[in-house]
This record gives structure tokens, sequence and C-alpha cells, in this order.
């Protein structure tokens, strides 16, 4: 084989990040590893413990605490995307709570696919909640805010 073959398969391996090439022409063998002999070794991480107060046992059989909303109509997410209450970073945010808004009014932009999606109010009402933190992201039918 070639030593200008080799010279570039030696450089396909190190560009590629692949972690062994080998090549057979003929009765001619190749074999090119970036790791030697020996192959790479998985990284042991150790598990992480979570530790519990014991409980009674009836504390155990209870159900999931979910932390209580305000009554009201939920806007939900019409797309997964990310969600942002301002049009811009430093800009003022579209609402805040205890604001009025109407039917038609902005109230944050859901940014799926590098495009922005103004999502706006259904209704008449005071934004009561927001539910989603700027900048995170957020799935379909996901409650954005509530609207009292």
């Amino acid at each position: 084989m070639d030593l200008r073959k080799v010279k570039k398969l030696i450089d396909l391996v190190s560009e590629s990040g692949i972690a062994e090439l080998e090549i057979t022409e003929g009765e001619e063998t190749v074999r090119i590893s970036r790791y030697g002999q020996m192959p790479p070794q998985a990284m042991m991480y150790p598990q992480q413990q979570s530790f519990m107060p014991a409980a009674a046992p009836a504390a155990i059989d209870a159900a999931p605490v979910v932390a209580a909303q305000p009554d009201g109509h939920t806007v939900k997410s019409p797309m997964v995307g990310t969600f942002y209450r301002a049009s811009a970073p430093g800009s003022k945010n579209f609402v805040e709570v205890g604001q009025s808004v109407t039917a038609g009014d902005t109230l944050c932009i859901i940014e799926a696919m590098k495009l922005l999606n103004e999502i706006e109010a259904d209704q008449n009402g005071v934004i009561k909640a927001i539910l989603i933190e700027n900048g995170q992201p957020v799935e379909y039918g996901e409650p954005l805010f509530i609207i009292g």
C-alpha cells in the first residue's frame, strides 16, 4: 500500500473522530487506531445517592403535593419551542402579573425553529400568574399564563 494513502487514512481518522479504521487491499491490511493497543475505557461515574429522611408510613402513601394555581383561564402553548417574555433581551416584558389584557394582546413569544411566534391573549382579563420562566423550553399544551 502506498505511504501517501496511509497518511491520508491517518488524517481521516484524526479529523473524523472515528476510533479505528481497517483497510484491506489484496493481501495488505492497514489498521489505524486512535487508542493504540488498548481500546478506550468507559468512564465510570459514581451514582448520586439521594437521602430521604425517614418518614412515617402514612406519609409515604400520601399523594404528591401540587402547587396551587390561581383560578382562571389557562393560556397554553400552541407549539414546542422556547418561551420569551420580551421581544428582545433587555426589552420590556409584554405582560406582568396584575396587568389587564384584552383579547389579541401579545403575551409572549415562542421561538420554534428560528421563527418567533407571538402568543396572544384569547380573552380579556388580568394576568394572575406567569407559569414559565423566561428562556425555558415549553411543550405543546403546556400552561403558560393564568388570566382571571
